[in-house]
């Protein structure tokens, strides 16, 4: 029995981020680039490295 695939058009990427030039661009700290790379790899969706991250409060 044959199946039709549906085609692949309208499925949604997600942007895939490197760890390393994500810490560097949100400007985090050492300790927290080396949590995150432990946590998810080299890379990481968006999504999932902004809601982990934990940053200081920057107050005036």
């Amino acid at each position: 029995m044959m199946q039709r695939i549906e085609s692949l058009e309208n499925v949604e990427t997600k942007p895939i981020w490197s760890v390393r030039d994500f810490a560097k661009r949100h400007q985090l700290t050492d300790i927290e680039e080396t949590r995150l790379l432990q946590l998810f790899g080299h890379f990481a969706t968006a999504s999932e490295l902004l809601h982990n991250v934990q940053r200081q409060p920057r107050w005036r």
